[in-house]
């Protein structure tokens, strides 16, 4: 396989653009070699701009449930562009979107758009402390969040659960307001509310999926739930990347628990940039214009994004049993990959969660952060760079999830798992 264009692309977009990227991870360094410039997406393939096809496992990081240029979503941003790009102003697509979240969700009565996944959660946790009156979260040490301030948090030292910067250009000032707990531990998440009494939510990834695929424990959503109404604290589900993925009502049509507030995100701009946050009536009639809570954005609810989403959310709602079928794949996968990884001695630790699957170079299983840093990063490294050459696009970290789209037919994912047989023994 050649990447002579991918090589001299990255080589150029360094000059211009900070590592070359505008996420970091997709630098590869976590993987080394080269990342790919993709030129387009057909289905369940990328395409590079060396010609050369991958079966895709990113998925664009979970939005394209339907796979890349799904037609109704294709026709429903086409017609909307049509009619421009932006105005600035509502449009009925905006309320058509919002009611068919609402009807999807007991305890959701509103719906306020904005543009990423990181200004979804930003804006649920100002929510969170206008609504409360107080200053301090609750986070968990592994789940990502975003890259705003309050987020961009490192565990301290000893018995210390506030957290310190992870960033320069992070205020501790700022940070001194978030706390750490531990993910799956409920007595790591009483500590903190031992040393505060000024929390005004919790926020977690019910699927983590930036340590790799850690779903939480029920009993251990349930506790939290219980936490925050004996000390009047929101509770908040960040379903950016597991909202109408690991099942059609995210985590939440998972667990029987009921979060106060939810963000959004992929899934409802069905490629495009989106992201939302939810909660009943009571918490969201706070916000600006009708309460004292300001947010705002220029582009929130852009009629394209909007359509495209709709478009999506419709199509979940109409295709019967699509995630039964889309787990049925990710767990044949999975189960591919253990077989093959237990034939070649080497230990593999495997989920899913819907159309969500994680893996981990692991001897033992993984329920939180600190589990998921004993992988062998470096075993992984090796996997995805045989396995890219081999046409097979993953996630380029361990600590990513993978996604399984419509577009993906059994016969792929088999042709994966052969390859995957290969591969281990390599390793």
């Amino acid at each position: 396989m050649f990447i002579d264009r991918s090589k001299e692309a990255f080589k150029e977009a360094k000059e211009v653009i900070p590592g070359g990227v505008d996420s970091p991870v997709r630098a590869f360094k976590s993987v080394g070699g080269t990342p790919v410039f993709i030129d387009k997406g057909e289905g369940a393939y990328l395409v590079d701009i060396d010609g050369n096809r991958y079966i895709d496992f990113v998925q664009s990081w979970g939005p394209l449930i339907f796979g890349h240029c799904d037609k109704d979503i294709e026709d429903a941003v086409i017609s909307s562009v049509k009619k421009g790009l932006s105005f600035g102003a509502p449009t009925e697509v905006e309320t058509l979107l919002a009611t068919e979240i609402c009807s999807m969700f007991d305890g959701i009565d509103k719906v306020r758009f904005v543009s990423s996944g990181t200004e979804a959660v930003m804006s649920a946790i100002r929510l969170a402390r206008g609504f409360t009156n107080r200053d301090d979260i609750v986070k968990f040490e592994g789940c990502y969040h975003g890259h705003s301030d309050s987020l961009l948090v490192q565990a301290g030292s000893g018995a210390v659960t506030f957290g310190t910067p992870s960033s320069p250009g992070v205020p501790s000032d700022l940070t001194k307001h978030t706390l750490l707990a531990k993910y799956n531990d409920i007595q790591s998440v009483k500590k903190c509310f031992e040393n505060s009494s000024d929390i005004s939510c919790i926020i977690i990834e019910p699927i983590a999926g930036n340590m790799g695929l850690v779903p939480a424990d029920e009993e251990f959503l349930k506790a939290l739930r219980v936490i925050c109404d004996e000390n009047g604290a929101l509770l908040i589900f960040d379903e950016v990347m597991s909202g109408f993925r690991a099942s059609l009502k995210g985590a939440c049509g998972l667990v029987d628990v009921k979060p106060d507030i939810v963000t959004f995100g992929k899934v409802i701009g069905g490629g495009m940039p989106v992201g939302a946050f939810c909660a009943s009536g009571e918490i969201m009639d706070r916000l600006s214009p009708d309460g004292p809570i300001y947010q705002a954005g220029t582009l929130s609810g852009n009629p394209i994004a909007m359509s495209a989403g709709l478009a999506s959310l419709k199509k979940l709602k109409t295709t019967a049993n699509l995630h039964n079928e889309l787990s049925k794949k990710a767990k044949k996968l999975m189960e591919g990959f253990s077989e093959s990884a237990k034939s070649a001695g080497i230990p593999l630790q495997t989920d899913v969660r819907g159309s969500m699957f994680g893996f981990f170079f692991n001897e033992n299983g993984v329920k939180n952060f600190d589990d998921a840093l004993k992988s062998d990063t470096d075993r992984f490294a090796l996997f995805h760079q045989k396995m890219l050459k081999n046409g097979i696009y993953f996630a380029c970290s361990q600590f990513e999830t993978g996604f399984i789209s419509t577009a993906m037919s059994e016969e792929m994912i088999d042709e994966v798992i052969e390859v995957s047989k290969k591969v281990f023994k390599e390793l």
